[in-house]
């Protein structure tokens, strides 16, 4: 999704060398229109018609399709609400395609990774798939979240981070091993991403003391009445 004709040509033809295959649109309807047809998004933010932050948020609210952000705005606040949106990852401009590729590639790889998670201490197992943690039941086959019974709606990095903490719940999950895990080895970007996402989650789950800060190393689970 690219309004400068030019710059979308030249991206086309370098991708279809690669081997993809490339429906190119030039504004946030057709955008929107095309996503749910697609494999992997491209998205340029600066669209004629519709800020590129709002079409990732609407394509977020009904598909989980892979979403790189391609910028030239380089302010880490924007950086912090594009991944809060629901991106799953960005480029500032100008960048290479080498770069490019690699990070589609790091992005497909964890879209479609499978995500073994143990049963939760203080909770019922369900064999890897469905795991229950004091009121928080979470199926990792459908990516589906409940918490009494109500749905929780999270974002693909949410769950992904909720289920890295859950692995071990009530352990200590460092910075480090959190952003390998959820984003990539090689994310360079800020570490206050984490933090964000983070502040999301425990507002999602209604509570703060959902997920506990231990300073200087991490995050762990734990459930409110057990801190």
């Amino acid at each position: 999704m690219e309004d400068d004709t030019r710059i979308a040509e030249a991206l086309t033809e370098a991708l279809q060398r690669f081997g993809h295959d490339v429906d190119w649109v030039g504004s946030g309807a057709e955008a929107l229109k095309a996503a749910p047809d697609t494999e992997f998004v491209l998205l340029d933010l600066g669209l004629p018609d519709l800020d590129g932050q709002e079409v990732c948020r609407r394509v977020r609210e009904t598909s989980a399709v892979p979403i790189i952000a391609v910028t030239a705005r380089n302010e880490e606040l924007d950086r912090v609400l594009l991944l809060q949106t629901g991106a799953d990852d960005y480029l500032v401009k100008p960048y290479s395609m080498r770069e490019l590729l690699a990070r589609m590639e790091a992005v497909a790889r964890r879209v479609h990774a499978p995500t073994p998670v143990p049963a939760a201490p203080g909770g019922s197992g369900g064999g890897g798939e469905h795991c229950a943690f004091g009121p928080l039941m979470v199926d990792m086959r459908t990516r589906q979240v409940e918490l009494d019974g109500e749905q929780v709606h999270l974002t693909r990095r949410e769950f992904d981070l909720l289920a890295a903490l859950l692995t071990d719940a009530g352990a200590v999950c460092g910075r480090e091993d959190l952003i390998n895990e959820v984003w990539d080895p090689n994310w360079h970007g800020s570490t206050r991403t984490l933090d964000v996402h983070i502040g999301s989650l425990r507002t999602k789950l209604g509570a703060r003391e959902w997920i506990q800060s231990v300073r200087g190393v991490g995050f762990r689970l734990v459930l409110p009445d057990q801190q």
